[in-house]
């Protein structure tokens, strides 16, 4: 097990093993109870996610692409199957645990941006930093260069109510790659966006995508955001109908 010591910026976790499958998915379910009724939102699923894949999960709302999401970010888990994130079960882990793979590992954008309104743009990247004991100096360094590469070298100092919709959602972009995770989690990252817009942003993740081998897994309901990945994984009813690659 990795300890809860920081980590240089750029060089990969001890427990990955490149020759492994990012995410291994087997007889995966998650079922709630919802008055007294079973609703299953993942049925099943047996899947595998290599590392640097580029992939879209689709399907309409209630699909349960967006509950499968979560559990592949480990912020819910499964009631039934595994899920195995590298070289481990993601079910043995518990809060404490989870929550530190979640800061080191994974990176997060959401439909809403989610930005910390007080905070300017250079300060929303840097503080994704902070769990992990970067050091000040280098937050902020590594927060410009980031943003820089997003295109949003000029919008440093601007808060998010200054900023576009397209602007906002690439400081979230910028904030998800912080602390160099090995996969990107991406809720309809254009949900909120026109579509000129939305392929800005999709562009954006695509050259991060094809410069930097992190892997990315969206979901989707968006036929236009979804020809853009390598991989096609349409779901129906928390069930997997289609897995292509482009």
């Amino acid at each position: 097990m990795v300890g809860t010591e920081a980590i240089p910026l750029g060089e990969p976790l001890p427990e990955h093993d490149a020759g492994t499958p990012l995410y291994e998915l087997s007889g995966l379910e998650r079922t709630f109870s919802k008055g007294g009724t079973v609703v299953h939102a993942v049925r099943g699923i047996n899947l595998v996610i290599d590392r640097g894949e580029m992939l879209s999960l689709e399907g309409p709302s209630g699909s349960g692409k967006s509950t499968l999401l979560q559990l592949l970010g480990a912020l819910d888990t499964p009631t039934g199957g595994s899920i195995r994130f590298g070289l481990r079960d993601l079910a043995a882990f518990g809060d404490k645990e989870l929550t530190r793979i979640r800061a080191k590992e994974i990176g997060f954008v959401f439909q809403h941006f989610n930005l910390i309104p007080t905070l300017t743009a250079v300060e929303n990247v840097a503080i994704a930093m902070f769990p992990n004991h970067v050091r000040p100096h280098e937050r902020r360094e590594r927060a410009e260069q980031l943003l820089n590469s997003v295109g949003l070298g000029h919008r440093l100092h601007q808060l998010p109510s200054r900023l576009s919709g397209g602007e906002q959602q690439r400081v979230a972009i910028a904030r998800a790659l912080a602390n160099n995770p090995s996969v990107i989690i991406a809720d309809e990252p254009t949900g909120n966006l026109d579509s000129e817009t939305a392929k800005e942003v999709m562009a954006v993740l695509s050259s991060l995508h094809a410069s930097g081998g992190v892997t990315i897994v969206i979901a989707t309901h968006d036929e236009e955001v979804a020809k853009l990945t390598s991989r096609r994984v349409r779901i129906r009813d928390g069930a997997i109908l289609e897995d292509t690659a482009a």
